[in-house]
Formats: structure tokens, sequence, C-alpha cells
């Protein structure tokens, strides 16, 4: 029977991800290199791949002024993130859930500043009764530790919690820890594959969260 839903943050309730790779697309454009979903999938949902200003520096072979870059990124992303709105589903799913008794969690990658800041600004914090981020682990997706540790606060068996998330990394750690997985792509992330997940959906607006639970231990 499944007791807790464990919500990943960046790419599933906010589309954070596009406007991260279209600001370092353009940085690199700039230099005149080029940054492709491949290697920029390495990683989405993950704290621990590969530095974009060291992959920067090596194709140019040469220093960057890290500092000036580093400011460029994030004024585009906060003006590419200034228009963004809670993904479709998202709090539909989020009540039906209470309503059902579950409990509800988050597991990151990303900073705790980062999610909170985000989640106070939808009035979506206080939803959630744990909340598990980078500066909880070690090592974050696809390492199960972020899951490993929500279940334990959530009070609940991995198998009877279910992740919902939109990256391979995600989906591979939900699943390493035990978790069922829902794989929800978004715009990005749509193009990439997700063998691992129990279920992929376009959206969470397509199914109630009772048929997504039927369809998931049925």
């Amino acid at each position: 029977m499944i007791k807790a839903i464990v919500f990943d943050f960046d790419g599933l309730i906010l589309d954070t991800e596009g406007p991260e790779f279209q600001s370092w697309q353009e940085i690199y454009q700039a230099h005149g290199c080029a940054l492709t979903l491949e290697k920029w999938a390495e990683c989405i949902g993950t704290a621990d791949a590969f530095d974009p200003y060291d992959l920067l520096e090596e194709r140019l072979d040469r220093p960057i002024d890290r500092a000036a870059i580093r400011a460029r990124h994030r004024a585009r992303q906060a003006e590419l993130m200034a228009g963004q709105a809670v993904l479709p589903g998202v709090e539909r799913t989020i009540h039906e859930a209470q309503a059902m008794g579950l409990k509800l969690g988050i597991a990151s990658s990303s900073t705790r500043e980062w999610v909170t800041g985000y989640l106070d600004r939808f009035g979506l914090r206080g939803h959630f009764s744990s909340l598990k981020c980078a500066d909880d682990v070690a090592l974050t997706k696809p390492d199960p530790a972020l899951y490993v540790l929500s279940v334990q606060a959530l009070g609940v068996a991995a198998h009877e919690a279910v992740a919902l998330e939109d990256s391979p990394n995600g989906v591979l750690a939900a699943k390493r820890a035990g978790l069922f997985c829902v794989a929800v792509p978004n715009a990005l992330t749509r193009q990439l594959t997700f063998d691992g997940a129990d279920v992929q959906l376009n959206s969470l607006a397509d199914l109630p969260l009772e048929a997504l639970l039927a369809r998931l231990q049925g």
C-alpha cells in the first residue's frame, strides 16, 4: 500500500532546468563553443556531474573569467525564470495526496536555499513534511541517499513510497532506494530515455493520483 509521495523539485515542480541549460548554451555560443543536450544531460537531476566552467576552459584551452561568467549566467537564468509557473498537475497531485492521507516529501539535488526560495514564492512549502536536499547528503542523485533519507523522515518503507522524477538520474536514484518511480519528463528531458521508470507520463495532469497509484500497484 502506498503511504507517501516524494517529489523531485527542479524540472518536476518548476521548470528550472530549461532556463539553466539555455543560459549556459548562450554563454558557450558567445565563446564560439557548443553545449549539447547529450553532454548537459549528465548533470540534469544531480549536483555531482561535470563543471560547466571546467568544460568551457577545456574547450577553449585557456582560463576564463569565472566571476564574470557566473554573474552573467545567474542574471540570464533569473530573467528566464521570471515568468515560470508551477508545472501542470503539481498542485492537483499535492491536494489529491493530502485528501488520501498520504505523506509528502521532496528529494532534490539542489541546495535547500534554492528549493525553499521557490517553494515559499509559490506557497507550497507547508505541504511537505520532509525536505531533503544536497546539503543533507555526501552524494546527490543518482546515488540513492536522498531517497533513503526521505522515506526514513516520512516514516515509511521504501516500497510504500512513490517518487516523481523528471530526469534519468533521478529515476535511477529512486529505484536504487527501492521506491516506485513515475517519470514525468519536462520539455528538456523529454528527449532523454527513462527505461527504469515504472510509469512514464507526459504531465502530472495526465492522470488523477488515485488512477496513477492503481496503475503502479496493478
